[in-house]
């Protein structure tokens, strides 16, 4: 890992970029040329890191580097340097379970604290294509398989268990960033917390109710129990719509730096809660040329076939991966099929309702938390982006309650759509 107290750590800028990463033979071969030809610019957008874009006559490349604070909230708001090793060590592995669904590491700078990657081009951020209105065709199932393989492929239905037990030591070391999320999503809504903030004074009885809601505080304090206990799997860990690039063609996940052993469905319901985020903010993006009725069948749509993929997908690796630690040369299960199907069937039902508990959370903690999300923060009147937002919380706070009530995905579009057809409160 990055010792935090580096001495060779220095903050990159667009003055000094292009000096230091010349002189790092991977870039060099990548870019070529003369590199007084190169072009920097900065394209972070995110809260955590710096992003530089560098770019020569033919070739291009992505620098991320971590700060030792959180960028978003000043350097008051202190974070390991750790998280770029955590990081890089998630990108190889990824790249490894799921070839090709990640951008190519090009070079790690242990010391910097900074991974070169491939400039992924024409690709978009998944969730600026949702708030636009647009259909990525193969979304559905890449991301189904992507979240398939390497969940089921870092767990103990594939990995040795002595080989498991060192990945959770190794990334047991990201304990920072999974405090982060402890905080951000299953503590901090639910009281007077510093960095809260909602569309007020719209939302400010809804938030009200929530602070007094003893089930749903018991309901989340149940997923963030899952959350630190669970380590089913290497997890993305912040695997929302920002952390998908896409094209129609294309669908690669970036960012992995929360990465860290835990509950599958904590993965698959954060990019289902961003799904229903999306959904709940179409009416607020209907224009004279598109009513976004049809758009909105699309999300959902897309919402039950990733659950599809990933389930068939996680099927078709138990029949013929399954070599972990748990199954020591398959003498159980191969003697009784059926029994191991049956296995499986409730393993997954567990999967999926955590998932809709954890979709959930992540939902609430975007319209009442501290960091918010485009597709409702682009909707400029503030009465109709509360309205979106309490249909958010409406839904949200259903997920959380009755997530075992649930036995499929689309029971999850049932109940999301009979609550946007209601007057929220």
């Amino acid at each position: 890992m990055i010792p935090e107290n580096n001495n060779q750590y220095r903050t990159l800028s667009v003055g000094t970029g292009i000096d230091y990463l010349s002189e790092i033979e991977d870039v060099h071969t990548k870019l070529g040329g003369n590199t007084e030809t190169w072009k920097i610019s900065e394209i972070g957008d995110g809260n955590l890191n710096l992003v530089f874009h560098i770019q020569s006559e033919h070739h291009s490349v992505i620098a991320k580097q971590a700060l030792p604070y959180i960028r978003a909230r000043g350097e008051k708001w202190q974070l390991p340097l750790s998280r770029a090793y955590f990081e890089h060590e998630a990108l190889l592995r990824h790249e490894k379970r799921a070839p090709g669904m990640t951008p190519a590491v090009i070079h790690f700078d242990h010391d910097m604290a900074l991974i070169i990657m491939e400039y992924l081009e024409p690709h978009i951020v998944l969730r600026k294509g949702l708030v636009r209105g647009e259909i990525f065709s193969r979304a559905a199932d890449d991301l189904g398989h992507f979240l398939a393989n390497t969940l089921f492929k870092s767990s103990n239905f594939s990995m040795e268990a002595s080989e498991k037990r060192a990945d959770i030591a190794l990334f047991s070391g990201n304990s920072a960033l999974c405090e982060v999320t402890e905080a951000r999503v299953f503590t901090e809504p639910y009281y007077e917390a510093e960095l809260n903030r909602w569309t007020s004074p719209q939302l400010d009885h809804s938030v009200s109710l929530i602070r007094q809601d003893s089930k749903l505080k018991t309901s989340i304090n149940e997923m963030k129990t899952i959350f630190m206990n669970s380590s089913q799997a290497l997890l993305h860990g912040d695997l929302h719509s920002g952390s998908v690039m896409i094209t129609d063609t294309d669908t690669r996940i970036i960012d992995p730096e929360f990465a860290f052993y835990g509950p599958m469905g904590f993965d698959i319901g954060a990019l289902i809660g961003n799904y229903l985020l999306a959904y709940m903010a179409q009416n607020g993006h209907i224009s004279k040329e598109n009513d976004r009725a049809m758009y909105s069948e699309w999300i959902l749509a897309t919402i039950q076939s990733t659950w599809r993929a990933f389930d068939h997908r996680f099927r078709k690796l138990w029949e013929t991966e399954r070599t972990g630690g748990l199954f020591p040369e398959n003498v159980i299960h191969r003697q009784d099929q059926e029994e191991s199907i049956k296995a499986l069937n409730r393993f997954l039902e567990t999967v999926l309702q955590d998932a809709i508990g954890f979709a959930g959370a992540k939902m609430m903690r975007r319209i009442i938390g501290a960091a918010h999300v485009e597709d409702l923060e682009t909707i400029s009147d503030p009465n109709l982006r509360a309205k979106c937002e309490k249909h958010v919380i409406a839904l949200a706070r259903k997920l959380l309650l009755h997530r075992n009530d649930y036995s499929s995905m689309a029971d999850v579009v049932a109940i999301t759509q009979d609550v946007r057809k209601r007057d929220p409160e």
